[in-house]
């Protein structure tokens, strides 16, 4: 078996495939890692047939609808996956073909309802069902501490005690365990009377994960991330160095339109010298009187880099095929003692 194991912090990602066939599967994608996981796969000659997502994650963002349109290849998850991007719905028990490779799924809700672990010849991949020395937490959406005890208890801890624990969260670099040491070793697995498991799991008083709104939007949704769109504007627009734009300012040839796109207090402080005031929100409302050369060199700016980026690429879907954006914002055009006008002035 081929066999690729991909970390992203604590988040771990399995590249498996067949050495005659050739077909993989890829588990748990992370989207920070695409082109990572379609390098290995090109370097190892294989081509992915299906892109799983082990459940619906809460602490990062999927790459599975992204890479599966790349690849032509269908995204795998337990029939009660609210994902609607979601191709393939798999039933406790069903197998997975690919190649010589045969992975069973096995529904084991309680981290989330449409969690499941897969059992593929000497391991099994675990999701956040049974971490390395913890279990999944039972506190987010669609979680429950009892269905987690039947999943582990009644199903995970039953399988031979050999297999391989490779699961989708590993935040000290272990990499894998066995069911035998999970059993053993595992400190939530002591507390094997249910109510006692129950009781534990519902006091940990876990922090909540960094992105878990957008996460759960996004790989509940198939909508964007707030990134993806940063970067998907990135890549459609050229940038203007803060030095470049500051010779510009000093020579006094400033040979474009320079927008600003923060709101009024925030030009009133203090904004660079030339720029005219079209906040964010009000740039297709405005556009047409106050842009009315379509030829015209544009060039964005905000506070941070970010809000013009996307103004910028709104402006070439827009027909404005010469706008730019700042690269950096006027936050760091201040820290570099650049100069700024302040006040209602141009």
């Amino acid at each position: 078996m081929v066999f690729e194991q991909i970390a992203t912090g604590g988040c771990q990602s399995y590249l498996i495939g067949c050495p005659e066939s050739r077909a993989a599967v890829l588990i748990d994608p992370e989207v920070r890692q695409i082109d990572r996981y379609l390098g290995l796969a090109a370097r190892e000659g294989l081509r992915i047939r299906y892109v799983i997502d082990t459940h619906t994650h809460a602490d990062h963002f999927s790459a599975a609808q992204q890479l599966a349109r790349r690849l032509d290849a269908p995204v795998v998850t337990h029939k009660l996956s609210p994902a609607p991007y979601a191709d393939l719905r798999l039933e406790d028990g069903e197998l997975l073909i690919v190649g010589d490779l045969k992975l069973k799924a096995l529904h084991t809700p309680g981290h989330t309802r449409d969690s499941i672990c897969l059992l593929a010849d000497d391991r099994v991949y675990t999701g956040d069902t049974l971490l390395i020395g913890a279990t999944g937490r039972t506190d987010l959406p669609t979680g429950d501490p009892e269905a987690l005890y039947d999943s582990l208890f009644n199903i995970v801890l039953k399988l031979d005690p050999k297999l391989k624990v490779y699961p989708a969260h590993d935040y000290k670099g272990r990499g894998h365990s066995t069911i035998a040491d999970e059993i053993a070793d595992n400190p939530r697995l002591q507390k094997r009377d249910r109510a006692e498991f129950v009781d534990m799991m519902r006091h940990l008083n876990l922090s909540a994960p960094t992105h878990l709104t957008e996460a759960l939007r996004t790989n509940m949704s198939g909508g964007k991330t707030v990134a993806q769109m940063l970067a998907e504007a990135a890549a459609t627009v050229p940038f203007v160095s803060l030095d470049e734009l500051a010779d510009k300012v000093a020579s006094d040839r400033l040979d474009l339109v320079l927008l600003d796109m923060r709101e009024r207090d925030a030009w009133l402080a203090g904004h660079i010298p030339g720029a005219r005031h079209l906040p964010r929100g009000q740039l297709e409302l405005r556009v047409n009187d106050e842009l009315p050369d379509p030829t015209a060199r544009i060039l964005t700016c905000c506070e941070f880099g970010r809000i013009s980026t996307l103004a910028a690429a709104t402006l070439r879907t827009l027909g404005f095929r010469r706008a730019a954006a700042l690269d950096g914002g006027v936050k760091l055009w201040r820290e570099r003692g650049f100069p700024l006008t302040v006040g209602d002035s141009p």
